[in-house]
């Protein structure tokens, strides 16, 4: 013990001075005994795995989408919360129903291709059309040609092709299909960037609303090769598919502890319960928001009771269009809560955390801070430090709001499994206990540390200044395409 003190204090002196005063003493033994507790009692791996056997997927607005809520709720009051609720929102549910594509040189001669719908495409579409290739759908591969993919269907890549312009921009898929929209596509075809013709699911849309076109995902050996062939000349595509879509009731699970002498301020902390319908959702997000549910059962356990007032979140709707996310911080606008919120932690996909990340630079003294004190419980924690922004996950929603936003950082995914990132191979078996249990001790110590702190210099940024901050993070033109850039230019 001795050693890990000496270490310690090498560790804080070394980061700064004023570093020193943002750390509570009392910090050492706490983590450590987080430590102990997750390291012997975790229930992460084992909960994860009773719901992937029983439940199987988690897709929102499904019946299995409840019985997810419900198994969260229950899990939770089982480790002793009364502060427990649920939060229902509406949210429009999306469903896939059948779907055939084909594809040829003309419409006589075509055949069929392996493809899966992306979500919030329409209900029914029946379309026969001259297919375009639009290299990586990003606005200057429109701009290069506007009238191109009017009236016809747009193949896209969905990463950014190898050999493309240094600083072409990765957009997420919905926003590929929105300006395709915009340039008058009457159908999308994207090509999926695993090997192996693995097929992505996701929804396809910005706002969480269904789309006017068709879409879709090949697989990237399918999907060059129709790049080649485009090459050469025409091709033409017969997509069908019909969907199901209705508006239906679900439910965020909101675990509370109030805060010892700071009530008011809050930390929220969260992970997306919710998955796609084509595996169990293993990976995304079990790995995440069961760690969450761990930290809960953590702070339970070991009668945490941090100066400010956490708040644990199950977060659904997340895949739709972060409906969850916005109906929680709606509400929190609607009830005037939201300037009470300090800092939102989210976990999605986290797995074996090396570090910390944060929006806000200005917390770097007090997360390196507690990345020391973990670091010297644990060497395997490098405690690195990342400053950065990025969207489609649930902190998207807090931080347009000029919420501070943070979670784990420097991990990898187990198994090799991003190439099953919503497809039909996230399953359990890809899951590593380990890193769950790594996850869950260095989120819990993460949260305790903001929560407890004297002081938190990161501040809600005003209007003006969250305008600021995510032109500087370059996330303008993806906002824009979604429709959420409420600045005028």
């Amino acid at each position: 013990m001795k050693n890990k003190s000496w270490i310690l204090g090498l560790s804080l002196l070394f980061i700064g001075n004023n570093l020193i005063a943002q750390i509570k003493p009392e910090w050492n033994a706490i983590f450590n005994q987080i430590n102990n507790e997750v390291t012997n009692n975790s229930n992460a791996y084992a909960s994860l795995k009773i719901s992937t056997e029983t439940i199987g997927h988690r897709l929102t607005g499904s019946e299995n989408g409840k019985k997810a809520e419900q198994y969260a709720y229950d899990l939770l009051k089982t480790y002793g919360f009364t502060n427990l609720r649920f939060e229902p929102f509406e949210v429009e549910s999306w469903s896939r129903g059948k779907i055939e594509v084909t594809i040829g040189s003309d419409f006589q001669n075509q055949h069929t291709i392996k493809s899966v719908t992306l979500a919030h495409s329409p209900v029914k579409a029946d379309v026969s059309l001259e297919v375009v290739d639009m290299g990586n759908g990003v606005e200057d591969d429109y701009i290069a040609n506007p009238d191109k993919v009017k009236g016809k269907i747009a193949l896209v890549f969905l990463g950014v092709l190898p050999n493309s312009k240094v600083g072409t921009p990765s957009l997420h898929r919905s926003e590929k299909t929105a300006l395709a929209t915009l340039y008058g596509a009457k159908g999308i075809i994207i090509i999926n960037t695993p090997p192996n013709g693995v097929l992505l699911t996701g929804t396809a849309s910005v706002t969480g609303k269904l789309i006017p076109i068709p879409a879709v995902c090949v697989g990237r050996e399918d999907g060059l090769a129709l790049r080649e062939q485009l090459a050469k000349g025409k091709l033409y595509s017969h997509i069908i598919m019909n969907n199901f879509s209705g508006l239906i009731k679900a439910r965020n699970v909101v675990a509370t502890i109030p805060g010892k002498s700071i009530p008011k301020e809050k930390i929220v902390i969260g992970g997306h319960l919710d998955s796609w319908d084509l595996a169990t959702g293993a990976i995304d997000n079990g790995i995440g928001s069961f760690s969450v549910l761990d930290m809960a059962r953590t702070f339970i356990k070991l009668k945490l009771n941090p100066a400010r007032t956490v708040e644990f979140v199950m977060f659904m709707g997340e895949e739709e269009g972060l409906l969850g996310s916005r109906a929680y911080v709606d509400d929190a606008i609607k009830n005037k809560s939201i300037d009470q919120i300090r800092y939102m932690l989210n976990y999605d996909m986290t797995n074996d955390p090396k570090g910390y990340a944060t929006s806000a630079d200005d917390s770097k003294d007090l997360i390196s801070g507690i990345g020391a004190i973990a670091h010297s419980i644990d060497s395997s924690f490098t405690n690195l430090f990342r400053v950065g922004a990025g969207l489609h996950s649930d902190n998207q929603p807090f931080m347009l709001q000029g919420v501070p936003t943070g979670g784990g950082a420097g991990g990898g995914l187990p198994k090799n499994a991003g190439p099953c990132y919503h497809a039909d191979c996230d399953v359990f078996s890809l899951v590593e206990e380990k890193g769950m249990k790594n996850t869950v001790r260095f989120g819990s110590m993460l949260l305790y540390g903001i929560a407890d702190a004297t002081e938190i210099k990161s501040k809600h940024f005003t209007d003006e200044e969250t305008k600021n901050f995510l032109i500087k993070n370059n996330l303008k033109e993806p906002l824009k395409i979604a429709g959420e850039w409420r600045w005028k230019d």
